[in-house]
């Protein structure tokens, strides 16, 4: 594992659903912002299904997860937030999107984007990937990697961008770790907006943030980090 002191210009995190980027990668965004690093998230999935309630999902439940996305935002300083709308369970790695993410991707030209490891299935025999998680992370690599660095793909989209890395999340295969120490209270802060989705009292929930932030974090010689898969493009 390689901790990483990279402090790019422009990140772009690509996730699945409202609370993803900040469970995966929010100590990471918000130290970047905190670098001066325009940091910018795309959220593929609306959040309208994100409850084990049936009476509880639907219109009401995706503005309430919007106002969280915007809320949790402010804590990492996120420059821009995009919401693409999908509904929840229908992400498909298909040309729409990967048109909309190469957009995306052309629009802000990051140094890095982040997203989850498609490769990815199964955890511990207790979880599977969710389906939305796999697809997101499929179509973001597609869109990286060639598309929007090769002008003849979507040239509507504008001129071609070539990513320099990716950092894929929740994956198998970390290889790369950021400090996110002087970062993980503001991921904490960020997490907890997600009311919606957090059971639990407030501190239970900080202090499962905490732990996990601080698992390898001693072998590194840092307090707290956050882990990733490296794919290097370009210097």
């Amino acid at each position: 594992m390689r901790l990483l002191h990279d402090r790019p210009r422009v990140a772009l995190a690509i996730y699945a659903h409202p609370d993803d980027a900040d469970v995966a990668a929010g100590g990471t965004l918000a130290r970047w912002s905190s670098l001066g690093c325009a940091v910018h998230l795309v959220v593929a999935c609306q959040g309208d299904k994100g409850t084990h309630h049936s009476h509880e999902g639907g219109h009401d439940l995706v503005t309430r997860r919007s106002a969280e996305v915007e809320r949790a935002g402010a804590h990492l300083g996120l420059t821009s937030v995009d919401l693409l709308g999908v509904p929840d369970g229908e992400v498909v790695n298909d040309l729409d999107l990967r048109r909309r993410l190469v957009g995306l991707i052309r629009r802000f030209r990051p140094d890095v984007v982040l997203g989850p490891d498609p490769s990815a299935v199964f955890f511990g025999g207790v979880y599977v990937n969710h389906r939305d998680h796999r697809e997101t992370g499929w179509a973001l690599l597609d869109a990286v990697a060639p598309a929007a660095a090769m002008p003849l793909y979507f040239p509507e989209t504008g001129p071609a961008h070539a990513v320099r890395y990716l950092l894929l999340s929740g994956t198998h295969e970390p290889d790369a770790a950021v400090d996110v120490t002087a970062s993980i209270e503001a991921k904490v802060a960020a997490v907890l907006e997600h009311r919606s989705q957090m059971g639990g009292e407030t501190a239970e929930i900080g202090e499962v943030v905490r732990a996990r932030a601080a698992q390898g974090a001693r072998d590194l010689g840092v307090g707290f980090v956050e882990t990733f898969r490296r794919v290097q493009f370009t210097e």
